[in-house]
């Protein structure tokens, strides 16, 4: 009678937990990403309905300026005041699924929007187009930017 196992049937073992694992690690990598795509788009749905609802709401004049004047300052915190705080349209700003970041990077009036995401920001938003992106480099499974989403 034996006990335990040879040094054989470990690396006999070893390789076969090694084999399912090579397996399995790239599916659930997928799957995260995957998640991550649909709730990006999510956010995404929300972010532009909440401007969308809140320019409704205020003669047409969507949230991030100040005093709702569209000659006014621009600021990420009027727009985080105007529809978290005051008026309720979200409980919070959702935040990049991909950097996990919540700020907002704000374009002005007269400067082009970029045409490529950074990265540094959660979101890319010009009130006087009531244009939102994602800020995040890359593609999905499909071929398409995360910042043309």
């Amino acid at each position: 009678m034996r006990n335990g196992l040879s040094v054989v049937e470990l690396v006999i073992v070893g390789c076969i937990i090694g084999i399912l694992a090579a397996l399995v690690v790239p599916h659930v990598q997928t799957q995260a990403t995957d998640a991550k795509t649909v709730a990006a788009k999510d956010n995404l749905r929300v972010l532009r309905s909440t401007i969308e609802l809140y320019a409704a709401n205020h003669r047409g004049v969507p949230p991030g300026y100040e005093n709702d004047n569209r000659n006014g300052a621009l600021d990420e915190t009027y727009f985080d005041d105007q529809t978290v705080v005051q008026e309720r349209y979200m409980r919070r700003v959702p935040e990049n699924p991909f950097n996990n970041l919540r700020t907002i990077r704000m374009i002005g009036n007269n400067e082009p929007f970029p045409t490529e995401a950074t990265g540094k920001h959660g979101w890319i938003y010009q009130p006087a187009t009531q244009t939102i992106r994602l800020d995040w480099p890359g593609v999905d499974d499909g071929g398409v930017r995360y910042f043309d989403f």
